[in-house]
């Protein structure tokens, strides 16, 4: 899993506004089912008391990744970015090895 420079900047930026400790809170991916491609991708923020004996947690730069095992069967080539552009601004994980995606990129299949 790769998470750009510019996700990493911008997770960094969120956490100092909304004023929480770097050291404890940790970006959390995870795959679930549904969407109309049959998963959907999530992004959120955990603090370090609700990681899981197995969770798999992965260091880039200063931001601490979070990812159940079974989503990480699915997240392990994943590519977290941060787009800033005229048709909007997010977060976007690409996940080269899915075999489809929806037209709006929110699910895809495996």
């Amino acid at each position: 899993m790769v998470i750009t420079d510019a996700a990493q900047d911008k997770w960094m930026k969120l956490m100092e506004d909304l004023k929480l400790d770097i050291d404890d809170t940790h970006l959390r991916l995870a795959i679930k089912g549904g969407g109309c491609s049959g998963f959907q991708k999530k992004l959120d923020y955990c603090q370090t008391k609700d990681i899981d004996e197995l969770d798999v947690v992965t260091d880039h730069g200063e931001v601490k990744a979070v990812v159940d095992a079974k989503s990480m069967l699915f997240l392990h080539d994943a590519v977290v970015d941060y787009i800033d552009g005229l048709m909007g601004a997010g977060f976007n994980i690409t996940i080269p090895s899915a075999k489809n995606s929806c037209g709006c990129g929110e699910s895809f299949s495996a």
